[in-house]
């Protein structure tokens, strides 16, 4: 009997400390959504950041709206977080951009670097075509830097101060760099000439009036990770054991999977600009390996490249030419022309032209403007 009520005891104990876990569980779980509390990490905040971060109806719904939605992906999105947060921090202090904008790239892209929008806007940071090139970045029929974490990140810095140079306070950047500067000027002179993007917010498109919210509510959310349950590492080290290295001749991914026995996948993820996972070579690529795998192809160069040329020759089909920005042209279409009589003319695929140009169908017009990256020039 004493055995029974010891046990009986013991098992109250357990269900009093479950539920009691629970309840403080729930407790602060609710102690989220209270406006008070949101409104004073807030103001914390926004004493330690150049970005404004008021406190209004607009951010408080999208705050907890995003509680309620959004901390479940970051959750599950732990590692990628992880991984690119002091990426993007390092390059943001370097250029001297308040480094809460390292939040950017979740809203852009749920940091995926290779994200392509419905209108062709790529990579980590969502580039275009062309603000990726005014940018520094290159794209051609093997390498699509738009998709590289370190390239675009620096490119993404050098745009946010050129935006910021324009507008002059980070909130209009933040608009700019979602609708373009001419949008935000229109929205400017619509609101009789405020410059304060609260004061010109209902002269933006829906999207952008939308953005500045979603960009403090993620900021807010993650700021306050451990708050919200989440474990954002405090000294990220995972990115460090990469190194770079020069790729002297052309090179496949899977070369480099079989000859030194490690996963495709994972030099695709540390490699996403590389389109058709092939490394050009000629001196003047890079390729980003495990600290332990670089040191392995290092002793064992020759014999790879040896390998991979060997390889490469066991193929049927030729590999796609290497066309760059060098032989970038202007084309404008004529009279009867369609994109697969273009795509001729200069020795290129109508999928290339379509994505150089972010068309979504193979409709063209006389007269229309077309980058086109010239394999050959036409005589005539």
């Amino acid at each position: 009997m004493k055995i029974k009520q010891f046990v009986l005891i013991i098992f109250s104990f357990f269900l009093y400390s479950v539920y009691s876990q629970t309840d403080k569980k729930h407790e602060r779980d609710q102690s989220n959504f209270n406006s008070d509390t949101i409104k004073n990490r807030l103001e914390r905040l926004n004493a330690k950041t150049p970005i404004d971060l008021y406190f209004t109806p607009s951010v408080e719904k999208t705050i907890k709206r995003y509680l309620n939605t959004r901390v479940e992906f970051y959750k599950k999105n732990i590692e990628k977080i992880n991984y690119y947060l002091p990426l993007f921090e390092e390059e943001l202090q370097n250029q001297k951009i308040p480094i809460e904008i390292k939040y950017l790239p979740i809203i852009e892209s749920r940091l995926d670097p290779s994200a392509v929008s419905k209108v062709g806007a790529t990579g980590l940071w969502q580039f275009m075509f062309y603000t990726a090139i005014e940018n520094g970045l290159t794209m051609n029929s093997y390498v699509d830097e738009r998709m590289d974490p370190f390239k675009s990140t620096t490119a993404a810095a050098l745009y946010l101060n050129k935006l910021y140079k324009i507008h002059n306070d980070w909130n209009l950047v933040l608009a700019s760099y979602n609708a373009g500067p001419r949008t935000i000027s229109r929205a400017k002179k619509k609101s009789g000439g405020f410059t304060n993007y609260w004061n010109i917010r209902p002269f933006l498109p829906s999207e952008t009036a939308n953005y500045i919210p979603s960009f403090i509510a993620t900021m807010y959310i993650l700021e306050y990770a451990n708050e919200h349950g989440i474990n954002i590492l405090e000294n990220k080290k995972k990115i460090l054991n990469t190194k770079k290295i020069t790729i002297k001749d052309k090179i496949a991914f899977e070369h480099i999977s079989s000859f030194f026995d490690y996963s495709k996948d994972s030099i695709n993820s540390l490699n996403p600009s590389y389109i058709h996972s092939i490394v050009p070579g000629n001196n003047q690529n890079e390729l980003r390996l495990p600290i332990e795998l670089v040191e392995s192809f290092i002793m064992q160069e020759e014999e790879f490249y040896a390998f991979a040329k060997s390889e490469f020759e066991k193929r049927e089909k030729p590999l796609p030419d290497l066309y760059s920005i060098d032989s970038k042209l202007v084309y404008k279409v004529r009279y009867g022309e369609f994109l697969g009589k273009i795509a001729r003319k200069f020795g290129v695929k109508v999928s290339d032209i379509k994505r150089w140009n972010n068309l979504k169908s193979d409709n063209i017009r006389e007269n229309q403007k077309l980058i086109i990256f010239a394999k050959k020039i036409p005589k005539s």
